[in-house]
Parts: C-alpha cells; structure tokens; sequence
C-alpha cells in the first residue's frame, strides 16, 4: 500500500512520558483549533471529530474543528503551516500530504520542513469494487479478464492524482494492465457512477464503498493493503490475488507548525495515544474500516518522508500532471 510499513518504529506511545508535564504544564491554555484540510462528511472529518472530542477531554480544553477544504487539502495545510508553533493549532492529514510534494510543485509550503508530525492516527485500505455487470467474482478472475482487454475497461477515480488514481496507477504497472482512466472532481460522484455502471470500476476507501457493496450495488473483489481488513476478513488482498507486493492503504496522521515546542508535541502524541485506546474509539473506527494506529512523532515523519519518496518515483514515470 502507500504506506510505508514501518513495522516495530510504530511502538505504542506511552501515556505518561517523563519531563512533559513539567515543561507543559501550563498547556493548553485556550482552545485548540484542529484544521480539516476537507469538506465535513469525508473520512477525515468523521476521524477529526472523534479524535477532537475526546482530546479535549483530555485536554482540558476545547479542541474546535475547522474544515478548511479545497485545492486537494493544500488551502487548510498551509494554513495550518503558517499558524503560530504554539500547540494550539493542529491539522489531520492523510496519505495526499505526501503525494502533494510531487504533484504540486508550486504549492505554498514543504511537508517536512513547515509542518512537525505527531502521531499516526489510522489507516484504511481502498477496496476493488465492480460494477455487478461485470462477469469477474473474485480478484484473479478480473485480473485474468482484464488482461485480455488491454485498453478496453473503464476505471473511475477522484481526480488526476487522487489516491483512487494513483493507486489504480501502482496497480496497472505492478499487474502489467492498461485500463481507461475516466477522472471525476471527487471520489463520491467517480463511486455513484459506477455504482450506476457509466464507470466499470474503482478502487476507493472501505468507509465510501461498504454501504454501495452490502446493497449489491456493487461487488467487492479486494482490499489494496499488503494484510486483510478486520473491517471485512472474507475479502482478500490484492497482494494474495496474483499481485505479489502490491500495497495501498491511506494513512491519517496529527501534524502542528514546525518548531512547535518537543514538550507540547510529546504532550499531543500522548493525548492520541491515550485516546486510540479507549474501547469506544477503537469500535467507532474500526466500524467504518479505519485500524486506529498510533506511533511515535519519528516513526510518523519516516512513514511521511517514505511516502514522499515512493510516490514521487510513481507520479513521475506514469508522467501524471496535476488538473
């Protein structure tokens, strides 16, 4: 998958570190604003709430959401970039934080440089969902029949450099497949068509295709992340489908202003550390197809930086320029 496994790096933070309180005791001291670089209602919102509303009662302050969407999430990560380093500004991305440093190179900021990572948060893979026209039950059916029809099918994705366009993209190149690309402005409207068969199929997050897939409106053939999804453990991977290595899920992670105090960052990672644990969380998240992870703030910067790195190498040989 995009993410970069990075097995025993991602350790369970422990809930009380040793000279935090000390250096952040004062802290917060007024509310904190928690950017979503994303219209309400997407996955990244659903996880922002849950994970603002019990933050702030660990807190002991009010942790208010901002959605700040548009421009493929660079108009609330820049803002969140240029927000005082004071612990009171926040931002949840996901994986197109690292696809952005590519596919936008005029973009107002760096990644690495302007933002400080905190925790990994969860991650969810995409599922292959088809339309129910299709003849192909399973994975390796489809593989097969798609293979015979070199340039024939048709695939929906969210945009040009969307995750459900670059991950259709790792999978043509690993798989040796060439499908017709057919680009909407977002993934819900690419999913409502081919849920109404104008589009053959689409690779596209669990929490967005489920409802489609248990009303038979669709039919699900696999998820893209290297291991099966607790979420639904019947489907196999693509990996295990005849695409040895083949790996793709989408990471959430909490991020704040570089130079943001270590103590004040090592006080946040706590925070989400102690909040993935709770057994409500863990079910809320789970029900929507998100495996909450956690990490320390280093693990999450490599697993950052390794996506950075593999996703610029992909974004260039396909040649894929942003709209």
């Amino acid at each position: 998958m995009s993410l970069v496994r990075i097995g025993p790096l991602i350790a369970t933070v422990p809930l009380f570190i040793p000279g935090v309180a000390a250096g952040a005791e004062a802290y917060p001291t007024k509310p904190i604003r928690f950017i979503v670089p994303f219209a309400p209602g997407g996955t990244t919102d659903i996880i922002a709430r849950l994970l603002g509303q019990k933050m702030s009662e660990d807190l002991g302050q009010q942790v208010i959401i901002d959605n700040r969407g548009g421009a493929g999430s660079m108009i609330g990560t820049e803002l969140a970039a240029k927000s005082p380093p004071d612990g009171h500004t926040m931002v949840l991305s996901n994986i197109g934080l690292a696809i952005n440093e590519t596919l936008y190179p005029k973009r107002a900021y760096d990644a690495m440089r302007d933002l400080a990572p905190v925790s990994l948060v969860g991650i969810t893979p995409n599922a292959f969902v088809v339309h129910p026209s299709l003849p192909t039950k399973t994975m390796r059916e489809f593989i097969v029949f798609a293979r015979a029809r070199p340039g024939e099918l048709t695939y929906a994705s969210g945009g040009i450099g969307s995750s459900s366009h670059l991950s259709m993209e790792l999978l043509q190149s690993m798989a040796k497949l060439k499908f017709v690309h057919v680009p909407y402005k977002g993934a819900g409207p690419a999913l409502i068509d081919v849920a109404a068969g104008h589009a053959q199929f689409q690779l596209n997050s669990m929490p967005a295709v489920m409802s489609h897939v248990q009303s038979k409106r669709l039919r699900a053939l696999a998820v893209s992340s290297a291991k099966r999804s607790p979420a639904a453990p019947e489907l196999p991977t693509i990996a295990e489908s005849g695409v040895p290595g083949y790996d793709y899920a989408t990471w959430y992670g909490l991020l704040v202003p570089a130079q943001t105090p270590k103590q004040l960052v090592a006080r946040l990672n706590a925070s989400v550390a102690k909040t993935l644990a709770l057994p409500d969380v863990r079910e809320k998240l789970g029900q929507g197809g998100v495996e909450p992870e956690g990490s320390s703030p280093e693990a999450f910067g490599k697993l950052v930086q390794g996506d950075i790195d593999k996703w610029r190498k992909i974004i260039r040989a396909a040649n894929i320029k942003a709209e």
